[in-house]
């Protein structure tokens, strides 16, 4: 049975919270309720919040804390998470930051999240230094479930040079990743990327394929 809550969570630069964005519209067309949360409380650039105004028109509630969007990284959590607990009536995203501050937020949802049930996705940049091996992908799951108290159920590969992404660099990274999921018994739940990059994957993959629109900008765009 599908869960209703679902957590994306990753290194700096892994393209958690454009997943997260494309996942929540996603949702949308077949949901009738959906809310995302931004709890990515570290990272000032690369927040779910910067797209708040896309997510609006399609009827999804944006929950962040008080300092999104500032230079303020303070882990502030809006009390209007928890309302998301007991109206059970919404389907909600996750996204979240991998470092050690977001994880251990995270965790004070921890019985909450465990009581209802969850899936918790890991997405994966191999292209960025902390995440190019699969020891220190596990390394990164390990320290992600004990700040947390919660277990990763699938993976992501989201394997991208930005623009400069071919298919040869995404199942490079996918070769990597089937390591980790052999090490962890977690499964690759899906393959993600900008269409124009990586079509044609589909038919090279077992996995399913999240082809993404681009609705966060580089700070430098």
């Amino acid at each position: 049975m599908e869960k209703r809550i679902s957590i994306f969570t990753g290194h700096f630069g892994s393209g958690k919270s454009e997943i997260s964005i494309n996942f929540a519209l996603s949702l949308s067309k077949c949901k009738k309720k959906v809310a995302v949360v931004d709890f990515d409380i570290v990272n000032p650039y690369f927040r779910a919040v910067d797209a708040k105004k896309l997510l609006s028109d399609n009827n999804i509630n944006v929950v962040s804390s008080m300092y999104a969007n500032t230079n303020v990284d303070v882990p502030a959590l809006s009390s209007e998470i928890n309302s998301l607990f007991v109206n059970r009536s919404c389907s909600v995203v996750f996204d979240v930051g991998g470092d050690e501050l977001g994880a251990r937020a995270l965790a004070r949802y921890n019985e909450e999240l465990s009581s209802e049930g969850y899936e918790m996705y890991l997405v994966i940049n191999t292209k960025r230094q902390m995440t190019d091996t699969s020891s220190k992908i596990r390394q990164m799951a390990k320290e992600i479930e004990v700040a947390s108290g919660l277990k990763i159920t699938g993976l992501i590969n989201n394997t991208n040079l930005l623009d400069n992404t071919t298919v040869d660099d995404v199942m490079n990274g996918h070769m990597i990743i089937k390591k980790v999921s052999e090490k962890l018994n977690v499964p690759i739940v899906f393959v993600s990327g900008f269409y124009d990059y990586i079509r044609g994957i589909e038919s090279l993959v077992e996995s399913k394929v999240l082809f993404l629109n681009k609705y966060i900008k580089l700070p430098w765009d």
